[in-house]
């Protein structure tokens, strides 16, 4: 990676590192002596805050897995970090927060007008794995393949050797390392997307059986495409963060990131040609990635939903905050130890126990500020995947499903509340449900039901006598919503 000519000694670089204050962690490794060996695509905050840390990790006993980190299109990264030599400051927020600087990425690049260094990396031997945090819509998907109407497809399926978008970059990279005579590198999307290596996989075959069936049919036989599961609370980079960094490194970092302590990784363990050995650091390595999203969906952002909306009608603001609320906290931590863990079936060595745990620290951790009406946003999508299977499968088992019920009669609260308020819904079915909550009386027999005939909603559920009966029994509980009436449902909930 080219440096400065001239180090500047008011900036984060090799040059500065020795003469970091003691308490910040540093590579603990000989960074000179280190090889690329992972692509990156999308070298955004998470990236550099999640995996390149393990990556970081794990340099410190095995050196051939250095990151060249490539941006698509934007050169904001590239051009904050390659002063710094690629070296970058990660703040681990906490009520002691921890500074630590990460080395792993060797080289950072930009797709737009570096393509040709950026093929010399993907048809270099040395590199064996191909990671990508693009986003959802990065992968240009359709159903079942890649959305050939895409603009940036359609560019590449005309121009191949020239290619824009994520998918044509993986199909020609691999593409002359087959012509090469080169193995393969192994691809692994580390997005939240479910089955994000088969659909990626899907993608790619579907791409190059446009152009080329005998490559679509080589990488069908000797491409694997892991899938994987990432979890940590990454928030954006701001002017205080760089302001607090600069004074605790006494140089500058152009792009420092922060994340929460707690961090997960879980990896297929589906890799052709080699691969880091990355339970060394903390991934872990496991054939039920569902299990563990499952787990993540229902353990982490159902009790994400029930404190968002129930702490939103405690007129609290933040998750942490809410946390600091006796009865919220213990009803919340009630769903998930005695209604949410009963339902699932979990991977092999899945502690449940310990999981629940890690998240009530994680939720009551004062240095994250996650507002409690983000999370409120588009309920109407998030609740049915959150929520209506736990509560499907406790109705077949013949479990209570009163907790489970009150995140919902919250939701349908808050949006009676907020329609009585004025204030505009964050919502997919916004006006839909404003309708709704201006037309709600507070009478459970006459609100619920208008909710239930939301057909995108609660419709799998609302043929059943015993949830209709159970939803306007929680809707009642919680009376006029207010704070006291809601503290009151939410005790009578938790008998301890």
């Amino acid at each position: 990676m080219t440096s400065p000519a001239i180090p500047d000694p008011h900036r984060l670089s090799a040059a500065t590192l020795a003469a970091l204050p003691p308490e910040v962690e540093v590579p603990g490794y000989d960074r000179a002596a280190t090889r690329v060996g992972i692509v990156h695509f999308g070298a955004g905050s998470f990236h550099r805050a999640h995996q390149a840390a393990y990556v970081d990790a794990l340099l410190a006993s095995d050196p051939n897995w250095a990151i060249c980190a490539v941006s698509l299109h934007s050169t904001g990264v590239r051009d904050a970090l390659r002063p710094q030599d690629g070296l970058y400051t990660l703040a681990l927020l906490d009520a002691q927060p921890r500074l630590r600087v990460i080395g792993a990425i060797a080289e950072v690049l930009c797709a737009r007008d570096q393509g040709a260094a950026v093929m010399a990396r993907l048809a270099d031997p040395q590199v064996r794995l191909v990671t990508l945090t693009i986003t959802e819509k990065g992968y240009c998907l359709s159903a079942d393949g890649v959305d050939a109407a895409h603009p940036d497809i359609v560019r590449d399926l005309a121009t191949p050797d020239v290619p824009v978008s994520a998918i044509g970059w993986l199909a020609e990279g691999l593409r002359l390392r087959r012509a090469r005579g080169v193995a393969p590198f192994t691809v692994l999307s580390c997005d939240n997307l479910a089955d994000n290596g088969g659909r990626l996989r899907s993608a790619v075959l579907d791409y190059t059986r446009r152009l080329d069936p005998a490559l679509a049919d080589w990488i069908a036989r000797e491409v694997s495409f892991p899938r994987s599961m990432v979890d940590s609370i990454t928030p954006a980079t701001d002017d205080a963060l760089r302001a607090r960094v600069a004074t605790a490194l006494g140089v500058a970092d152009a792009w420092p990131v922060q994340r929460e302590p707690y961090t997960q990784w879980v990896v297929e363990d589906d890799f052709r040609h080699g691969r880091p050995a990355l339970e060394q650091v903390g991934v872990v390595m496991s054939g039920d990635i569902a299990g563990y999203d499952r787990a993540k969906l229902r353990l982490l952002n159902a009790p994400h939903s029930a404190l968002a909306y129930l702490g939103a009608l405690l007129e609290l603001e933040t998750v942490a905050e809410a946390m600091r609320h006796p009865v919220l906290a213990g009803f919340v931590e009630q769903l998930m130890r005695r209604d949410i863990v009963p339902s699932l079936v979990l991977p092999d060595r899945f502690d449940p126990d310990a999981y629940v745990d890690a998240i009530l620290q994680r939720f009551g951790n004062p240095a994250i500020r996650h507002l409690l009406l983000q999370i409120a946003w588009d309920g109407s999508q998030k609740l049915p995947v959150r929520l209506l299977d736990t509560i499907a499968e406790a109705l077949a088992a013949g479990r209570s499903i009163e907790r489970l019920c009150l995140p919902l009669a919250g939701w349908m609260h808050f949006v009676r509340r907020q329609a009585r308020r004025g204030v505009a819904l964050v919502d997919p079915l916004g006006d839909e449900l404003a309708a709704i909550g201006r037309a709600a009386t507070g009478d459970a027999a006459h609100d619920v039901p208008a909710f239930l005939r939301l057909p995108a909603v609660l419709a799998p559920l609302a043929a059943d006598a015993r949830f209709v009966d159970a939803m306007q029994q929680s809707y009642a509980a919680l009376g006029d919503a207010s704070p006291a009436a809601v503290s009151n449902a939410l005790a009578a909930a938790d008998p301890r």
